[in-house]
């Protein structure tokens, strides 16, 4: 099954959590064609030279065979990048006529998720909207995951999810 790799590639931090992620989801679930775009130095060796259409055009040779889109949602807002890579991914699946077997798995991974339960975080941010505690994401590009797959804070849960999907098959 072919998968895409969706997170910002330009930091080392970015770079190195690709590769280790990529590695997991490779070993974990073998029958998984991971396409990840830091790996195509065609377009993202960054000593060579690729021009803008050049890279959306060689990124979506992947993404719109991809039936899975593995979307990395962390960091201050979401990659805009990856916010466009689910998009077309999801318009790509509505073209299809639904095609029920493309799906997003969104991974979330921020610290700041936690505590939702907490009533001291809560009643803080409704007596001053400044103490927010949480994470926001753009609630566009949320619901369009929700519609079409499933946001997951690990990535244990992310691999029982694929895999789960996969069996289902």
């Amino acid at each position: 099954m072919k998968a895409y790799l969706a997170n910002g590639l330009f930091s080392a931090a970015d770079q190195l959590f690709n590769n280790y992620l990529a590695g997991i989801l490779r070993e974990a679930i073998p029958e998984l064609d991971l396409y990840v775009p830091q790996e195509n130095e065609g377009i993202n060796d960054k000593t060579r030279y690729a021009d803008s259409v050049m890279i959306y055009e060689g990124d979506n040779a992947y993404l719109d065979d991809a039936e899975i889109l593995i979307a990395i949602i962390d960091g201050i807002e979401i990659d805009s990048g990856v916010a466009a890579e689910i998009g077309r991914f999801i318009a790509m699946k509505e073209l299809m006529r639904g095609n029920a077997s493309r799906k997003v798995y969104a991974l979330y991974t921020d610290s700041r998720i936690q505590g939702r339960e907490n009533e001291e975080k809560v009643n803080a941010l409704i007596a001053d909207g400044t103490e927010n505690q949480f994470m926001y994401r753009n609630l566009y590009v949320v619901g369009a995951i929700k519609k079409n797959g499933k946001i997951l804070s690990d990535i244990d849960g992310l691999i029982v999810e694929i895999r789960e999907d996969l069996k289902n098959k």
